[in-house]
């Protein structure tokens, strides 16, 4: 049988069901900078690792004015060097959208300057629009690269290894910091790698995750309807490896805490309304409580909106855990990573606290 891989499976805190990690996208609420965005990350990174949750995911999106985490691993050196214990990782790098080689190199590094703490989610969408993708990838042949992606998972994987085959056109190329440094003369090097993990919103990632035996990721939390089905065929497909003997499912879900039922509202109402407006081609910054309040939705965009609010978990901390062990009971999920929306970052650190506290999780005052 596979040696499970410690990084990945981790046991639950406290009195949660599963594992709980957070999931953040450096979001930018009007009033606010970049600046102000990438501080708060640290800010919820290190209070996520004090909380006691498991991990601490950023994702990679484009050309949105509302959200900063284009440059994961960028960012996530940045926490690097700010945190002690909890796991970092990419929630996730758009494979499609980058070299191997360099993504590779990229997360070498972080396992370098963070060892044995970071986390390589990877992704098969482009984390933006068509014609942003286009830019990325210098190509308007985007199909191609969606297609493409077994292949560039494969040809990544190699690179973290150093193992391509003999003949291979690649044999001599190396990805550093990695394994081929302890395979020169003085070398040393940990074994160690980043894991890495499939993310999807529907069944292409699930089952390729399954086949290849790594752990998958599923976007719960803007693809709700799709979740079931989804991890199903993951289980399905499933089959042991290096990495995993049993399936391995995490589900990201929108949650959000505060100590009053109606300040949850007017809180994750912000969301609502950001969503409202990338789906109808006006993405802007996260707007407050105040303007989410003041602005006067259609019949179209209250019902978007109230669809989008189902899928977000909120309330006083008694009703986010009930939420939560609910959707644990229905999916079966192995691990919760849950992302707060709300345009402040007090509002967010504060959610966090709660949903700890909730469930008395070690760092959990109260």
């Amino acid at each position: 049988m596979a040696e499970q891989h410690d990084s990945i499976r981790a046991g639950a805190a406290g009195t949660a069901p599963v594992p709980l990690s957070v999931l953040y996208l450096a979001t930018v609420g009007s009033g606010r900078t970049a600046t102000d965005a990438l501080r708060t990350s640290v800010e919820l990174a290190r209070g996520a690792e004090r909380l006691g949750y498991h991990r601490f995911w950023v994702a990679e999106h484009h050309s949105m004015p509302g959200v900063a985490s284009s440059s994961p691993a960028v960012i996530l050196a940045h926490l690097a060097a700010h945190t002690e214990r909890i796991r970092l990782g990419s929630g996730g790098v758009m494979l499609p959208n980058h070299a191997p080689l360099v993504i590779a190199e990229q997360f070498g590094t972080l396992e370098a300057l963070a060892p044995g703490r970071i986390d390589l989610g990877l992704g098969r969408a482009p984390g933006t629009d068509g014609a942003t993708a286009a830019a990325l990838r210098r190509t308007d042949r985007l199909n191609e690269g969606a297609e493409d992606f077994p292949q560039q998972l494969t040809e990544l994987t190699r690179f973290l290894d150093d193992d391509f085959p003999d003949g291979h056109p690649y044999r001599r190329i190396h990805a550093v910091p990695g394994p081929v440094q302890g395979t020169v003369a003085g070398g040393v090097q940990s074994p160690a790698r980043p894991p890495v993990w499939l993310l999807g919103s529907s069944g292409f990632s699930a089952r390729l995750a399954g086949v290849l035996g790594l752990p998958f990721a599923f976007a719960h939390h803007f693809s709700a309807a799709h979740t079931i089905p989804a991890l199903d065929l993951y289980r399905e497909s499933f089959r042991p490896s290096a990495t995993l003997d049993e399936p391995y499912a995490l589900i990201g879900v929108s949650a959000l805490a505060t100590e009053d039922e109606k300040e949850a509202r007017r809180e994750v109402l912000t969301g609502a309304l950001s969503m409202v407006r990338l789906r109808t081609g006006r993405p802007g910054l996260i707007p407050s409580p105040e303007e989410a309040e003041a602005h006067e939705f259609s019949a179209l965009e209250q019902e978007f909106a109230e669809s989008w609010l189902r899928n977000v978990v909120h309330g006083t901390a008694d009703a986010v855990r009930d939420g939560l062990d609910g959707l644990v009971k229905r999916t079966g999920a192995d691990e919760l990573m849950i992302t707060s929306n709300a345009h402040g970052a007090r509002a967010r650190l504060r959610s966090y606290e709660l949903i700890a506290e909730a469930y008395g999780l070690p760092g959990a005052q109260g």
